[in-house]
Parts: structure tokens; sequence; C-alpha cells
């Protein structure tokens, strides 16, 4: 996440996104410009690895305790944790209301077995990706042909459209195989 700037889990998208708030950029550059915070991070991590250790060890019992809190006792107290930690940030309802709708929203993400990462790459990629067609935008005097101009532009139009076409294409053909199971049958 640190060389790249590229996410590969959910842990790490947060990270990335909480660095981005404070107009930190991960990736190569990030060693050179910023080595104060790499290294502090990354000795950071080594001493809570070592903090973990010593806690885990003697405190198995409790921990494997909590997991037998069922969901319906466990969720209300996260919830309200939740809402307090939201309501003291600003001190604000809308906060609260907007904790609320995208609980919900994640809820229904949820139920419909809708994937988390694409959302939290686009959640954290989608300033990045906005600010540089700004900058391509304004570059070209507000020519969008610079969006496919060069060979390498549509090369990328190629794979994004051959991305998505190809899960339609392979639902297509389960579906006609499925016919004609059926129909042989």
């Amino acid at each position: 996440m640190l060389t790249l700037g590229v996410p590969g889990s959910g842990t790490t998208a947060v990270m990335i996104g909480a660095l981005s708030l404070y107009n930190i950029t991960p990736g190569p550059m990030l060693f050179e410009q910023q080595p104060d915070i790499v290294w502090g991070l990354i000795a950071s991590l080594f001493i809570a690895n070592i903090m973990l250790v010593i806690l885990n060890i003697p405190m198995v019992r409790l921990f494997t305790r909590i997991l037998a809190v069922p969901n319906w006792a466990l969720v209300p107290v996260i919830a309200i944790i939740t809402a307090i930690g939201v309501y003291a940030v600003h001190a604000t309802t809308f906060d609260l209301f907007l904790m609320i709708g995208i609980g919900i929203f994640g809820y229904i993400l949820r139920k419909l077995d809708f994937p988390l990462s694409p959302l939290l790459l686009g959640f954290i990629l989608g300033g990045l990706m906005e600010q540089n067609l700004r900058r391509a935008l304004s570059i070209s005097n507000g020519a969008l042909e610079i969006l496919w101009a060069s060979p390498i532009s549509m090369g990328v139009w190629a794979l994004v459209a051959l991305m998505l076409t190809l899960p339609l294409l392979r639902i297509w053909r389960r579906r006609s195989a499925q016919r004609r199971a059926l129909a042989d049958v």
C-alpha cells in the first residue's frame, strides 16, 4: 500500500483514505518526500505486533468468550458506541442521520451480495481520478479528445470495454447452455 498506493484490502483502503485526508499520497515518492511518516508507520506496526503478542497470550480465554456473545446483543452495543463517536466529532445530528443512512445502504449492499472492495476503491480513488480528469481537461483547454487520442488511452478503453463485456458474455453462454440442457431433456 505504501509503495504502490493501491489498497490490497479494506483495511489498507481505509488507511489510504486517512492519509489522503492529510494530503499524503501513498506511492513510490512517499519514501523520498516523507520518510519520517513511512518509517514511523512501520515502527508503530512493529511495536503494535509486539504489544499484541504480550496482550493476547494471557487473554486468549477472555477473547474467546467475547466471540461467544450473540449478534443480537453485540450489534446494538456497537451501534451505540459508533453513534457516540460520530456525534462527538462535530456534535451535529446531520452526522448521525448520515451514519444511519450509510448503515442502511451498507446493509442493502450486503443483502444483495455486493462486493465491498470495488466500493472502497471507488471511494478512495475517485477523488484522484477526478483531479486527474480536471488536470487533463485543463491542459487540453477542455477538449475531450485527449481522453482517447493516444494509443495508450485507446488500449485502456479497449481493456475497459473487454472487462465490461466478458461478464455479460459469460452470463449469456451460461444461460444458453441451460436452455440447451432443458431442450435436450
